[in-house]
């Protein structure tokens, strides 16, 4: 299939959310150089990768970025491709559902009927050529009505990071490419369950992991701001109002952080699943398309050895490697010669003002070092 015949006949935007700080990558990441404007994975920086993705689904490339003032001119630095005023920098970091709603509010003046996509910068897909597929499908079915669609990615473990989803009664599905994709109702969303609820939820078979991902028209967005988060929405109303003209920057400066600091998912997916099964309008597509967001250094370490040839398992960013009875091994020092001797599943990360030793599993706390940083008054490390 050609790349004209893929793109989607609706009318698109894509909404690239790319304001987080990426503590969890430290001491590669910091707040200047976030998660999503690294080469974790190839020459090519996440949020690049993340727009590249969406190349063949777009109508004239309609990319909106939502980032924030530190990494606003990196960012507008590696995607050329995007009209400078596409890229939104925000005054204060007010969390996700004012960023996603900002759009909406913005594209409801130019086309209401418009579907948005929303993705977040620093995530992995295996299969590019399904994902296209599905996020074909999800247009189709956002752009049928006053429909939210979530990408809801198979669980393959009792993972407490992510946020579940229950599905609900099955649908019709709605067909692309002669292909009919499987769409489900979305009974309830619950945000990062314990271990035991989460081995409780992936043994039933029935939940899937809430991917960060989803398509709605701008009208249903923002109508679905005006009545969960109604305080919400005037500001945007008059921040979208001054949009085009001398005065936006200002009133964007002004309103936007009077808006709650919110998660879209807090905002209006909880609220508007507790209508009930049959009246929220909440559908769920398959994200089958080897999906990781990289969450920690032991999910790259997990991503690479997956997709690259490594020795027992040891993925070592460096000039040269020597190794003797070592596995599961994270080491980036690019500067030096490494070897391993005797240790398993370590990470050892080495910039050029500090260096991080770990293991693979706790590197889930590397955003405590971070905070510990931040106490000590080490902004320089941060």
């Amino acid at each position: 299939m050609s790349s004209a015949t893929m793109k989607t006949r609706h009318p698109f935007a894509a909404v690239v959310l790319a304001g987080g700080s990426g503590t969890r990558f430290w001491p590669r990441s910091r707040r200047a150089r976030a998660k999503q404007v690294l080469q974790l994975d190839g020459d090519r920086t996440m949020i690049q990768q993340t727009v590249a993705r969406l190349d063949d689904v777009m109508q004239d490339l309609a990319v909106w970025v939502i980032t924030n003032d530190v990494l606003c001119s990196t960012i507008t630095g590696q995607l050329p491709e995007i009209p400078q005023n596409r890229i939104l920098c925000e005054p204060e970091s007010r969390n996700t559902a004012p960023a996603c709603a900002l759009a909406a509010f913005l594209l409801e003046r130019e086309d209401p009927e418009s579907v948005i996509g929303i993705f977040p910068s620093d995530h992995t897909i295996g299969n590019v050529a399904r994902f296209h597929m599905i996020l074909r499908a999800g247009i189709k079915l956002a752009a049928s009505g006053s429909k939210i669609v979530v990408l809801g990615v198979p669980p393959t473990r009792d993972e407490t990071g992510y946020g579940y989803i229950e599905l609900g009664e099955a649908v019709t599905p709605t067909t692309v490419g002669g292909e009919a994709i499987p769409v489900r109702r979305v009974r309830r969303f619950t945000e990062k369950p314990d271990r035991a609820r989460a081995r409780k939820f992936v043994r039933s078979g029935n939940y899937v992991w809430n991917s960060g991902m989803f398509l709605w028209s701008a009208k249903t967005l923002c109508d679905a701001v005006r009545e969960h988060s109604p305080a919400m929405a005037p500001l945007l109303d008059k921040i979208a109002a001054a949009w085009g003209t001398p005065a936006f920057e200002a009133v964007y400066a002004d309103l936007y952080p009077q808006c709650e600091s919110i998660s879209i998912d807090y905002a209006i997916l909880e609220p508007r699943s507790a209508k009930g099964e049959g009246a929220s309008e909440l559908y769920c597509l398959p994200a089958d398309f080897a999906w990781n967001d990289l969450g920690s250094w032991a999910a790259l370490h997990e991503h690479l050895a997956e997709t690259r040839e490594c020795k027992n398992q040891n993925v070592i960013e460096a000039q040269n490697t020597v190794q003797v009875e070592s596995t599961g091994c994270y080491v980036f020092a690019p500067n030096k010669m490494v070897a391993l001797v005797g240790v398993k599943d370590i990470v050892v990360v080495e910039t050029e003002d500090a260096m991080l030793i770990t293991t693979r599993q706790g590197s889930q706390d590397v955003g405590k070092v971070v905070k510990e940083l931040k106490s000590l008054g080490r902004t320089d490390l941060i």
